[in-house]
């Protein structure tokens, strides 16, 4: 056995995501905490050994220990993050006392926060000072992942050794794992893909067809790469499994939670209407607003993201905004 393997896993968070992965940890032999951050509910994952609002056809092993306590994640030395963007930082705060300094971060969160527009390893970085951080990003939708299905995604760090070493703690016969050490971009496209989403989802509601949907993905594929590259990103990463193999998955799936919130708009609902009923977070509700601010800062073109923030958030009819789009100015697919 590799003597820097990890010995205990802390999962924080108790959704889909985190119920898979550490499902997935634990089937590979490791000590697996999985951390709820309501008292209430990690009783009922223990009582039950499921997880029945966000994954419940999924019986926990025996072996994961349900936790609520922050204090149960100090032995980690692999500390997945698997919360929301949007709550991570009080999560850590709440948490951050307890975690080991040395440990290995690994996010699964695909998302921007929306007051700060910073990263995930920015927020970690901001609230726990300097850690050994890696992205764990791809199309991976949890349902499948729990189901043992067939996924492939890429562990991005600065440090290429840890991307390695989650590689190794991860990887098994239906769960392949790339390494890149292009963290900006691994993280951006699994932000940004929730957007162009969101805009797919609005084109099925309105019942405008494959050559329409087919247009949202691949025109939103080079915006997603157009804001990566302003902020540091490497383009080709937009062209991998954290870019275009996220954003199909995201855009076509029926696991889909982003294209589900477009769909509902895109058939007459409000967003308040479509968020009041959902359990789980759309992350691409709130990264809308982050990836405006950045264009705009950056002065990036995003017109499908302008296109979504003018439905979600200005009253835009969706139909009136697919329209603003399909009459911009004429211009090179390619421009030399």
């Amino acid at each position: 056995m590799d003597a820097n393997a990890p010995t205990h896993a802390a999962v924080i968070g108790d959704g889909a995501m985190g119920t898979a992965i550490a499902c997935l940890l634990a089937g590979r032999g490791l000590p697996v905490t999985l951390w709820s951050a309501f008292p209430d509910y990690a009783a009922v994952l223990r009582t039950t050994r499921r997880n029945p609002k966000f994954l419940p056809d999924v019986p926990l092993p025996e072996s994961i220990r349900i936790a609520d306590n922050p204090s149960a994640v100090g032995d980690a030395d692999l500390v997945v993050l698997a919360v929301p963007t949007q709550f991570l930082r009080p999560v850590l705060e709440r948490v951050s006392d307890h975690l080991p300094d040395e440990s290995l971060y690994v996010s699964v969160a695909k998302g921007l926060e929306t007051d700060s527009l910073l990263r995930v390893d920015e927020i970690a970085a901001d609230v726990l000072g300097p850690v050994r951080f890696v992205a764990l990003s791809g199309p991976s939708h949890a349902e499948e992942v729990a189901r043992n299905l067939p996924a492939t995604l890429v562990a991005a760090s600065t440090d290429e050794p840890d991307a390695e070493a989650v590689q190794a703690a991860f990887s098994t016969d239906r769960f392949r794992v790339y390494t890149s050490t292009d963290l900006v971009g691994v993280e951006l496209g699994g932000a940004l893909k929730n957007v162009i989403a969101l805009a797919a989802g609005i084109c099925d509601g309105l019942d405008l067809g494959d050559n329409a949907k087919a247009a949202v993905m691949t025109r939103g594929s080079v915006e997603m790469a157009r804001l990566g590259v302003a902020l540091g990103a490497r383009p080709e990463t937009f062209s991998g499994l954290s870019g275009i193999g996220d954003l199909i998955v995201t855009c076509t799936s029926r696991h889909s939670r982003n294209r589900a919130v477009g769909l509902a708009v895109g058939r007459g609902e409000t967003l308040k209407q479509v968020l009041d009923r959902m359990e789980q977070v759309a992350e691409g509700v709130w990264t809308t607003c982050a990836a405006r601010r950045l264009a705009e800062q950056h002065a990036v073109d995003m017109p499908i993201t302008e296109a979504v923030h003018a439905v979600l958030y200005d009253g835009r009819p969706p139909l009136d905004a697919v329209t603003d789009l399909m009459l911009r100015p004429p211009r090179a697919e390619t421009p030399t």
